[in-house]
């Protein structure tokens, strides 16, 4: 049994470091490519709408559209809707009085932004005077947009490489608690080192809920936006690797998200995230398999995305309860036998620990050092949240746990107004 518990243990540990070794050279690349390639300028501005899909935002909404209006960018190719979905504040109201054209739904059955999305796009158009965009941005109602944004964004979208762009993801509230930090490194290594390195090897990116930009020709060929589990962001990035259309990244194009503070919150959110990742599992795991093994389209894409969606967190914990499971078992045993059972098991929990933290702590070290002019926030807590970032990454632990029995549902996080981002229009 001692055997078979260490060769099992080892075997798992070996094939699932060899799965994501390639994630070590994004990281390489991240590292020796810190400084963004700039894109050339545009041939020409492109005309685009941003989506904004809010439940009971009142307190954010203006400065989200506040921000938008601030593009460096041409305002008459540049619209902003915004769609007030299941509200019971003023959410509309400050939309409206901000500038924004404003749509209302009330749906408690459909609940949730892809089904949002999918009728705000259509009740655009749907109107009488509807002109084709080019392209749509999502936002969330909690982010400011850098003034240069769209014009960044423009850039990219405008080389025809892409059917959607997604941008670097930054936070109005990093030095808040661990809770918000933890997010934030969370979102730039994401940026940093998974989706440049991704862009700059030639493979496609994924979306990440907000930020991101859909070309009209994708959103007509999939008839809106038929996306509609817990983590439709995750969803349509998958079905874009399936389907062979590709995701690129704007390394210049930068927005600020609010991250949760308060534990119950990030529990909340973090769980529909865990159970919509069980959802999509269930739904593209195969179809990536067979997509990666085929000789079709970009293969390395698809294999990264499978590799992403991989609920290797559930099997390591699986691995760590047979060990306890073992032990539990092992009384019936020789003594000698039991004992290095026993010690196996220890030995492969506490050293996966240390492991897990060191390499937690390590990782955020590197994002926060490569970041460092980027984050907004005092030196101290950029350095202190770094080593409390494995706590943050731990308490997965219990959520993908309970996501795996718990029927989860779509719920409003709350947001609070920040206003230390003040941008000013430009000229385009």
């Amino acid at each position: 049994m001692y055997s078979l518990l260490r060769n099992l243990n080892l075997i798992i540990f070996i094939t699932l470091t060899a799965a994501y070794f390639y994630q070590l050279i994004f990281t390489i690349v991240g590292l020796v490519s810190r400084k963004a390639r700039k894109e050339p300028e545009a041939s020409s501005f492109h005309r685009f709408a941003a989506l904004i899909c809010a439940r009971n935002e009142e307190n954010v909404i203006g400065e989200l559209i506040k921000s938008l209006k601030a593009q460096n960018y041409p305002k008459e190719l540049f619209d902003i809707y915004v769609l007030a979905d299941n509200c019971d504040d003023n959410t509309a109201l400050c939309a409206k009085n901000a500038g924004a054209l404003v749509y209302e739904r009330n749906n408690k059955i459909q609940v949730g932004k892809g089904y949002a999305l999918d009728y705000l796009i259509k009740k655009i158009k749907g109107e009488e005077n509807y002109r084709p965009y080019d392209g749509y941005f999502v936002f969330d109602a909690d982010n400011i947009v850098d003034p240069n944004f769209v014009r960044e964004m423009n850039k990219t979208f405008d080389s025809g490489k892409y059917d959607a762009i997604t941008c670097y993801r930054n936070s109005k509230n990093f030095g808040a608690n661990w809770i918000s930090a933890g997010y934030s490194i969370w979102f730039l290594r994401e940026a940093r080192f998974i989706n440049y390195p991704r862009r700059l090897m030639g493979s496609g990116c994924a979306v990440s809920g907000t930020g991101f930009l859909v070309s009209d020709s994708l959103i007509e060929e999939n008839g809106g936006w038929p996306f509609h589990l817990l983590t439709e962001d995750i969803q349509f990035s998958i079905n874009c690797a399936v389907e062979g259309k590709k995701i690129g990244y704007c390394d210049g194009a930068i927005i600020y998200d609010e991250q949760p503070v308060s534990f119950s919150q990030s529990w909340k959110q973090r769980l529909r995230w865990s159970k919509g990742f069980f959802q999509v599992d269930r739904k593209y795991l195969l179809p990536l398999a067979k997509s990666f093994l085929s000789k079709k389209g970009n293969r390395f894409t698809c294999y990264d995305m499978f590799m992403t969606i991989a609920p290797c967190t559930l099997l390591t914990i699986s691995l760590l309860l047979f060990n306890i499971l073992l032990c539990a078992g092992v009384f019936v045993l020789p003594y000698y036998k039991m004992y290095l059972v026993i010690r196996e098991a220890i030995h492969f929990a506490v050293w996966g620990c240390i492991n897990f933290y060191l390499g937690m702590a390590f990782y955020a070290l590197l994002v926060v050092l490569s970041e460092w002019k980027r984050i907004n926030a005092p030196a101290w807590d950029k350095l202190k949240y770094i080593w409390l970032f494995p706590l943050f990454m731990a308490t997965y632990i219990p959520i993908t746990l309970t996501a795996l029995v718990s029927h989860v549902e779509w719920s409003e996080i709350k947001h609070h107004a920040s206003s230390e981002f003040a941008f000013e229009a430009k000229d385009a």
